[in-house]
């Protein structure tokens, strides 16, 4: 069986291009950058594993005077306790304060837990100092 040139022409001509086409999808990509960047990558890692990023919620269950505080904070970790639970003192009160939430849905759904035992709890963004 005799193959016409034509076609043998025509497919050396097929395959070349592919070829071609083929050995043009290799590449190189060199990138460059300051190195502070990684210093920086790992910094806010360090910061976001301490929860020290501001951009957090938080719920509040009491505010008032110092031994009352101390007494919605026992309560808090013997009824409900799941999250981190401390007293600040903001002049002239007293608060107990819950969680370190990521979002506003994570502290929505704590809220309907903590709302069992804390009915006046409410949700608040703290100033980027604490």
């Amino acid at each position: 069986m005799r193959i016409h040139p034509n076609i043998k022409a025509l497919t050396l001509l097929f395959f070349l291009t592919f070829y071609a086409f083929a050995k043009a999808q290799t590449a190189q990509v060199q990138v460059s950058q300051d190195p502070k960047i990684s210093e920086l990558l790992t910094l806010k890692s360090k910061l976001t594993n301490n929860n020290e990023l501001a951009d957090r919620y938080k719920i509040q269950v009491y505010s008032g005077n110092l031994s009352q505080a101390e007494v919605a904070l026992r309560k808090f970790k013997n009824k409900v306790g799941t999250w981190k639970s401390d007293i600040e003192y903001e002049t002239p009160n007293y608060k107990v304060w819950i969680g370190n939430f990521r979002n506003r849905l994570e502290a929505d759904r704590a809220l309907i837990k903590i709302k069992k035992e804390f009915p006046n709890a409410l949700i608040f963004k703290p100033d980027s100092k604490r």
